[in-house]
């Protein structure tokens, strides 16, 4: 007696899948290689960059500093998962990625994105500490504290990560197995299974609810506390300095939740695969690029920490 591999488990007639990409001018395809290719190195060097910094400068170890760090490590996880596979697409022929691939892909993908929305929100905290509670703020935020919101933000990212992953390809995918996309997203996903896809779709609002929503609820909630205590400094010099504390934060956090909320939280009536792909583009490869300058053009700590590596 054969058991079924656990590909065969889940779908018994796609065992592949078909990247289009962006597009199959082969000129075209060489450009936007040289780009992704720039993209990714300008990233890893970014990100890797921060984190040597946050490590090894004693100025920069603070509970803003490394939650920053994890944020970096975050990007850079977050572009390898995609950007190789991307290049790959665009200069080889074979557009292929193996269900097991797909799945791989799928789950760091999203356990990664997930992780990084609920870091996002133990940073507004971090946030509403410093400028709210100035005096009580290296108490109230210990590396224990620091620490537990980082490892209880992998633990649900994870969690979340394996049940959205597991719903998705419990799908049943019919003979069509071309993506119309870069990556295996959930619309692409979604628009090839031929199943049913009603409890599908509540299980993917409850997680964008878990996932999305509660977060954006606590950062508003954050940022409102912020904005009270910053009305009740009298100087405009202190108002200003109070929030260029967080304004590096607060532009991370409209860049990387308003892609996804366009993204997953529309009606799938409404989807576009064509205009999803640039968006997704945005929040998968060119936000991680951005996330090292965001916060370290502005930031004296970070310039003088970086002088001091290159003496």
């Amino acid at each position: 007696m054969r058991f079924p591999s656990a590909m065969e488990k889940y779908n018994n007639t796609v065992v592949e899948f078909i990247l289009v990409g962006f597009t199959t001018d082969p000129v075209m395809q060489l450009v936007l290689f040289v780009i992704f290719l720039a993209v990714y190195a300008i990233t890893v060097l970014g990100n890797s960059t921060l984190i040597v910094l946050i490590c090894n400068d004693f100025r920069l170890h603070t509970p803003m500093y490394f939650f920053i760090g994890n944020l970096s490590f975050l990007d850079l996880g977050l572009s390898t998962v995609y950007t190789p596979k991307i290049l790959v697409t665009c200069i080889s022929e074979d557009k292929s990625i193996s269900f097991a691939g797909c799945v791989a892909q799928f789950f760091f993908s999203a356990g990664l994105g997930y992780t990084e929305c609920y870091l996002l929100a133990a940073m507004a905290y971090d946030r509403y500490m410093a400028i709210s509670k100035p005096l009580l703020y290296s108490q109230s935020m210990s590396l224990k504290l620091c620490a537990f919101f980082v490892a209880a933000s992998y633990l649900g990212g994870l969690i979340n990560s394996f049940i959205i992953t597991k719903d998705t390809f419990s799908l049943t995918f019919c003979s069509d197995n071309v993506i119309d996309d870069f990556f295996c997203d959930i619309p692409p996903l979604v628009k090839l299974a031929c199943g049913k896809k009603g409890s599908f779709q509540s299980v993917l609002f409850f997680l964008l609810a878990s996932n999305v929503i509660i977060p954006i609820v606590f950062i508003l909630a954050s940022y409102l506390f912020i904005i009270a205590t910053i009305l009740r400094i009298r100087s405009t010099q202190g108002r200003l300095k109070a929030f260029s504390t967080c304004s590096s934060h607060l532009i991370s956090v409209t860049l990387y939740y308003g892609s996804i909320l366009y993204i997953y939280a529309r009606p799938r009536s409404s989807y576009s695969l064509d205009r999803d792909k640039i968006v997704s583009t945005f929040y998968t490869v060119v936000f991680p690029m951005l996330n090292p300058l965001i916060y370290s053009l502005r930031n004296k700590d970070v310039k003088e920490a970086l002088n001091k590596l290159f003496k």
